[in-house]
């Protein structure tokens, strides 16, 4: 199998990975979701050896959801399920013929609905509900997880062990809530469809800024939940979020896979399709009872797409719609995004001042981007020196693989500027 073969099992195994355990975890109870991942481990290494020597089939998908129901019907009929009156309550339920309908493409849209709200259970507490989705739901490894919810590997197994161990004692329906249960339930939903989409906008854990798959699984997921509760506004404003942050794809790295700082790209390679779905989105998302914070984000990522270009985009309007952020979900994030914004109506001097502000507080400790963005502001002003150290040290604070070239380069830079203005003086 080829390298560019196994790029696109791993790009279809992420896919179809969450359809599969949502389906099977239907089938077995939502009691019974380790056992549902399983199988739906062992299909994906078939897979793989099969594939490795017949080659890619025609409908992959569909090869995949046959492999899957043939070891279902293996497993019911070795009777591996913990407890005999579970296996009994399969057997009654489903016919040979029913679980088959169970595979059918509406029905896997429907039991992967179940599966996010089971995995975020009100039992469940609110950090072990996002992990345990992005894990069965969305094929996230236990590594990504953590990466993704800024916490160790250990942490995490620990969570998910704790989070199937309630599911599997408490025994929750495998439905879709109703009511004042929907709304709660759905707040956590789109929390972790959030997560989801920055992982893989942001990625941490592999040697690429975009993960596409990521983001387009985390889009599919969220216009399920648009489609079935369309009158939830907040789903919308998420989706216009996502649709304006990957219209900008392209123009994030260039051909070398080097990254682009957003005053640089090239805004003739953003999908303006996308800019178009994201402000129809945007246009449901109005007139809501509340103002989110995805309405806050959405209507600040419209002002930058709809914007000629860099410098004629409305950043007094932006700073406002940050602040008003601020207040919502106050964070030394915004506040960092406040004072780069301040660049733009004060000046890199008055920004760098509200920069250093920021060099003491706690949650910025090791946050990469405060010291890379002091760097770059430095060498704009032709401080070279300062430049290097604040470059040097966001490098030291491991940032990711494409992050760490561009640093690289900016640094090479700034000592070749410097060698050259000392030779003539």
């Amino acid at each position: 199998m080829t390298a560019d073969s196994h790029h696109i099992v791993a790009h279809l195994f992420r896919k179809e990975y969450g359809k599969l355990v949502a389906t099977l975890t239907r089938i077995f109870g939502a009691s019974h979701i380790q056992l549902a991942e399983d199988i739906v481990q062992e299909t994906l290494i078939t897979a793989m050896d099969h594939w490795s020597v017949k080659g890619i089939p025609e409908n992959p998908s569909a090869w995949l959801i046959q492999v899957a129901k043939r070891k279902v019907f293996n497993e019911l009929k070795r009777n591996k399920m913990k407890k005999e009156h579970h296996w009994n309550h399969v057997a009654a339920r489903y016919s040979k013929n029913e679980i088959g309908t169970i595979f059918l493409q509406g029905e896997i849209e429907d039991n992967q609905l179940r599966m996010i709200f089971t995995c975020c259970h009100p039992a469940i507490n609110l950090q072990s509900q996002i992990a345990l989705t992005l894990k069965t739901l969305c094929g996230f490894g236990v590594k990504e997880v953590a990466k993704a919810l800024l916490t160790t590997e250990s942490t995490i197994s620990k969570r998910l062990y704790r989070a199937k161990t309630n599911i599997r004692e408490l025994g929750p329906s495998f439905e879709i809530p109703s009511g004042k249960q929907l709304e709660n339930r759905l707040d956590v939903v789109t929390l972790t469809l959030y997560l989801l989409f920055n992982e893989g906008y942001n990625s941490s854990a592999n040697d690429s800024l975009i993960r596409r798959d990521l983001c387009l699984e985390a889009i599919r997921l969220t216009k399920l939940l648009a489609n079935r509760f369309d009158e939830n506004k907040k789903i919308f404003a998420l989706l216009s979020l996502m649709c304006f942050h990957t219209a900008r794809f392209d123009a994030r790295i260039d051909k070398q896979g080097a990254l682009v700082l957003f005053e640089d790209q090239d805004r003739s390679l953003w999908n303006q399709e996308l800019i178009v779905y994201g402000m129809q989105y945007l246009q449901k998302s109005a007139h809501d009872k509340t103002l989110s914070t995805y309405h806050i984000e959405a209507n600040i990522a419209a002002e930058h797409c709809t914007a000629r270009d860099f410098d004629g985009t409305n950043w007094k309007n932006i700073h406002k719609l940050y602040m008003l952020l601020q207040h919502h979900k106050p964070s030394a994030i915004i506040k960092l995004n406040l004072a780069i914004i301040e660049s733009k109506l004060k000046g890199l001097q008055a920004s760098l001042l509200s920069l250093q502000k920021l060099n003491t507080h706690s949650e910025l400790k090791n946050y990469h981007l405060l010291p890379a963005t002091q760097g770059i502001f430095h060498m704009k002003l032709h401080n070279y020196e300062q430049a290097i150290f604040f470059l040097g040290k966001a490098l030291s604070l491991r940032p990711s693989p494409t992050e760490h070239r561009f640093l690289l380069k900016k640094i090479e830079i700034c000592e070749k500027r410097l060698r050259a203005s000392k030779t003539t003086q």
